[in-house]
């Protein structure tokens, strides 16, 4: 069923929110602020270990797909979650890796089990 011209603009919502997602650093920044009510800009870079402007331009990409919000006290800039469901979502996320990384590793228990063949002549 093709998507009418109502539904796309919210399945483009959907997909840019993935899209804020989609990066290991932005994740380890969604979780070091699912930990804390708020995280400072030079906490975030101590922890994450990027430099200044890459770290701000992941940040960037989490503000504008509204997954953070930031504010700026005297020369200091603090993040917090946009809303707290952001840390729901990271959690299943963590939940679903963890049983993907089970059944991977109940296959590999298995492949031993498997026939043998020639090796490729060198």
């Amino acid at each position: 069923m093709p998507l009418n011209d109502a539904q796309r603009p919210l399945y483009e919502v959907k997909a840019n929110l993935f899209k804020g997602l989609a990066h290991p650093f932005r994740i380890r920044i969604l979780e070091l602020l699912s930990s804390s009510s708020e995280v400072s800009v030079a906490d975030l870079q101590a922890e994450t270990g990027l430099e200044a402007s890459h770290l701000s331009q992941h940040l960037a990409v989490l503000r504008r797909h509204r997954l953070v919000q930031s504010e700026r006290r005297g020369s200091h800039v603090f993040y917090r979650l946009a809303d707290p469901r952001v840390a729901d979502l990271l959690a299943v996320a963590r939940a679903l890796l963890l049983s993907l990384l089970e059944a991977d590793s109940a296959q590999l228990a298995h492949v031993d089990t498997l026939p043998t063949f020639g090796t490729a002549a060198p």
